[in-house]
């Protein structure tokens, strides 16, 4: 592994192709300053390539022919600011995780002594004091430091969720594409900030709709012959920032009277009256990733695209 620059740096610049993976991006970032063109591929792109059973030769074969290929789509090299960005992300979700997972085992083991509480983590909060202290009629003396202990648990997570959102705003605060993203509908520095790290400009996107389709919020296609079958959305690509843009198109669809201002209410309107609401959220989501796509790639706020956008059209 540690010869492979000192390798490279020898060759005249050439073409290199790589499965996207962990030490890809860094490895991308080397070769591109020794001058070689360094391009990242998807390695499920990569797979219809490969003939026979898997070894390194026919991987390296693949890899070359897949490279090649004038319809493969590859993947944009992060920068060392983005990768940081992302694992703040990352590291906030797994947290996320973990804090839902203690809220959902102190309710079971309460549930299990007859104890019900009203659903959602304030409620829990609030009631949980209150059920330690004078419940200990079928909370066992065994079961009460465990419950306590999981409380201590969600307290410390909660610390760090918040110093971690915290300091993701500051970053996103700071950052002129995130200010530009946090001008479109239901968008804030958490959502622009994965964004950001996940995509960078998003220039490897050619319009809008291949970015909704990376993130798995266009219709998953079965098509054969003439007949054009469409299902539900394909949930394909990155599944963190999707989950992100349907919280975001839920916010939208509470804030009826955001609408008219952001331009959405006869959209919305006329979508209410052929969609269920779910798929509804699923659509909006799917609208403003465009939006922030073109937001991002453009390199102008929401407004600004929006007047253009009614200027442009014809009467």
């Amino acid at each position: 592994r540690g010869q492979v620059e000192t390798r490279l740096a020898n060759l005249p610049p050439c073409l290199i192709g790589m499965e996207a993976c962990v030490g890809a991006h860094h490895l991308s970032r080397k070769l591109q300053v020794l001058g070689h063109d360094a391009r990242l591929m998807p390695a499920k792109y990569v797979r219809p390539y490969s003939k026979g059973q898997k070894n390194d030769f026919r991987d390296a074969e693949a890899i070359a022919e897949a490279v090649q290929r004038p319809t493969m789509k590859f993947v944009a090299t992060k920068t060392a600011d983005q990768l940081d960005l992302q694992a703040l992300h990352r590291v906030r979700d797994r947290l996320v995780g973990q804090r839902t997972g203690a809220i959902n085992q102190i309710r079971a083991f309460l549930l299990e002594r007859g104890i019900a509480v009203r659903q959602g983590p304030h409620s829990l909060r609030f009631e949980l004091p209150g059920i330690l202290a004078t419940r200990t009629d079928v909370l066992s003396p065994r079961m009460l430091p465990i419950i306590e202990g999981l409380a201590e648990d969600w307290r410390r997570l909660d610390e760090r969720i918040e110093g971690l959102s915290g300091e993701i705003e500051t970053l996103a605060r700071q950052d002129r594409a995130c200010q530009r993203l946090m001008t479109v509908p239901g968008i804030g520095p958490i959502i622009s900030s994965a964004m950001v790290a996940a995509i960078g400009t998003g220039d490897v996107f050619s319009k809008g709709r291949d970015f909704g389709a990376w993130l798995g919020l266009v219709p998953k296609q079965i098509s054969t012959g003439d007949r054009t079958i469409l299902g539900s959305i394909s949930r394909r690509g990155n599944r963190y920032l999707r989950a992100l843009f349907v919280q975001a198109a839920w916010v939208v669809l509470v804030k009826v009277k955001c609408w008219e201002r952001y331009g959405l209410n006869s959209w919305i309107e006329a979508a209410k009256k052929r969609l269920h609401h779910n798929v509804l959220a699923i659509a909006l989501a799917n609208k403003l990733a465009r939006i922030a796509w073109a937001v991002l790639n453009k390199g102008r706020a929401f407004a600004c695209v929006k007047m253009e956008e009614t200027v442009s059209r014809p009467a």
